[in-house]
């Protein structure tokens, strides 16, 4: 019994060790390189951020930038391994979708006219890459912007999350009688291929984040009163390797908040299929086939796909310990050829045409 006590204390900080970034880390940084991890085997490689946008973002090589993650049961789930970890919270969701009625009333109040206006203005910047001044800017317009759409509700704040780098992200809140949370989140920013290249990001993400926009929009007009409180999340610095949704979750697990779900949409402008498809992996089952039930309810059939390793914000809210699901607009093997590119503004005259 004391040696198997004794090895398992001894996997735990062998993962740990193999996990963790190497002790001449901080000469790293200072050198402007960032660890990157490709798959849950690699130990990581030190790139620049130059290198991260052309080298793997450009060419849709998923990745999560580790640099700053010094949380041995995250860097554990990042590496593949449960020893040491536990989920922040065990949740039972429904079998059945109740409150149709409520929600179709939601529903029917719903306008094409402001994420038109609002898809428009954001691939209307020549890039919202974190590190750049588009980047901020886009930053501020959107927070601005989520203000503005919140302001009929006087209960709804709306925050800027701030990072190492200039793109703070945006927190809308709607608080419920339970401090519990159900968060929606979507990232904002862009790459077009490389850190100063055209990138629109019409479809990745602008329209993930117009869409749960306008979800924001009906609710704070009809002054919605939710029992639990409902939190809306724009993330920076996703095309960088998670870093917006990674800072803000692990803000979360340190605070031990309560969350009961979260949703991350990313992608929702390119559809030939004309489904939402929910994502497998990284993500909780039980939340997953609630979502699932959902979708049946309201639009009928649904595709399905594996994304593979960090390939959007629910990674890092799965990495944290809290229940996470993930849906797009489609398969990965037919999704937008123009993501990551100065022509994902392709969508812009095709959605018009089908939402207008």
């Amino acid at each position: 019994m004391y040696f198997t006590k004794y090895f398992s204390t001894l996997s735990v900080i062998l993962h740990v060790a193999l996990a963790a970034p190497a002790i001449d880390s901080q000469s790293k940084v200072k050198q402007g390189l960032r660890l990157i991890k490709t798959s849950e085997a690699d130990s990581g490689t030190w790139v620049t951020e130059e290198e991260k946008i052309s080298n793997y973002t450009a060419k849709r090589i998923n990745y999560v930038d580790i640099t700053d993650i010094k949380d041995p049961d995250v860097l554990n789930r990042l590496g593949g391994t449960a020893v040491g970890t536990a989920r922040v919270a065990a949740i039972t969701y429904p079998t059945t979708v109740s409150h149709q009625s409520q929600a179709n009333g939601l529903i029917a109040q719903t306008s094409t006219s402001g994420p038109q206006s609002w898809l428009k203005t954001l691939t209307d910047f020549y890039n919202r890459y974190y590190r750049s001044s588009y980047g901020t800017q886009s930053s501020t317009w959107l927070f601005n912007q989520v203000k503005s759409i919140s302001a009929s509700n006087s209960k709804i704040t709306v925050s800027q999350f701030s990072h190492s780098y200039s793109q703070p992200s945006i927190i809308a809140r709607i608080p419920g009688t339970s401090p519990s949370l159900i968060v929606v989140g979507a990232h904002f920013d862009s790459t077009g291929g490389s850190t100063t290249a055209r990138g629109p990001g019409a479809d990745d993400n602008g329209s993930g984040v117009v869409v749960i926009m306008e979800a924001l929009r009906v609710l704070a007009s009809s002054k919605y009163a939710p029992k639990n409180t409902l939190e809306f999340h724009f993330y920076s610095g996703e095309e960088g390797g998670l870093l917006g949704s990674a800072d803000v979750w692990r803000s979360y697990k340190s605070q031990g908040k309560s969350v009961l779900a979260f949703m991350n949409q990313d992608m929702a402008g390119y559809s030939p299929s004309g489904k939402i498809s929910s994502y497998n992996d990284y993500a909780d089952t039980g939340l997953t086939a609630y979502v699932r039930r959902i979708v049946t309810a309201y639009v009928g059939s649904y595709t399905t796909d594996t994304c593979g390793y960090g390939c959007s914000d629910h990674a890092s809210a799965y990495s944290n310990g809290f229940p996470a699901a993930y849906v797009c607009d489609e398969p990965d093997r037919t999704s937008s050829p123009y993501i990551h590119s100065p022509q994902d503004v392709c969508i812009l005259d095709w959605w018009f045409e089908i939402t207008g």
